[in-house]
This record gives structure tokens, sequence and C-alpha cells, in this order.
């Protein structure tokens, strides 16, 4: 992840881990996965202009993240370089993801 991605990715890697410090990580086709037991419920997408937060059973969150997929259930946090990141919410969106059954990839 260049410039100020790389700062971004290593941020939101942080508050996953202290969410929930016993997280299985995973990269697959250049992208981190991040997991428990039963399945995989975040990964990080890095794009030209922003880095895109993937909540793999998203629309079971509260709040909802604010973006769509055309996968059923999953919902996106798309990043700008301008974007300060609500660490409170994500940190609250990690743990409710973990009472959710993980995803098969």
């Amino acid at each position: 992840m260049p410039g100020w991605k790389s700062t971004l990715g290593k941020q939101i890697d942080t508050i996953v881990e202290n969410a929930f410090p016993k997280v299985r990580k995973q990269v697959r086709w250049n992208t981190p996965f991040y997991g428990k037991d039963d399945g995989w419920f975040l990964a990080i997408y890095c794009y030209k202009n922003y880095v895109q937060i993937t909540f793999m059973t998203g629309s079971s969150l509260d709040p909802v993240p604010p973006k769509a997929s055309k996968v059923e259930g999953t919902r996106y946090l798309d990043i700008h370089e301008d974007y300060v990141l609500d660490e409170e919410q994500l940190a609250d969106w990690v743990r409710q993801a973990l009472t959710l059954p993980g995803q098969q990839l």
C-alpha cells in the first residue's frame, strides 16, 4: 500500500487487532483478509485513489456501512486521502462482525 494508504492500512490493522487479538490474517490476491475460526469478516482493497474496507456481513451491522455491494450481505467503506477514519465506529463494526457467521472464500 503506497504513500498515505500504507499509514491507513497499519491504522486499520491495529484497530482490528485491538478489537480482536486472536484475529486470523491472510493475504490472498494482494488483499489482506481478517477472519476468525468460522471464516472471514473483513478485507482491505487498495485502489488508485482510495482504500476500501469490505465487511463480508456488512448488511447485518448497525449502522450499516455506507456503500452497497452486488454481493448479498456485503457492504463497503471507501476511504479517500482526506477522510478521517472513525476508529471507534470501525472497532464497533469489527466487534459486531465477530458475532456473525464468518464467510468462506
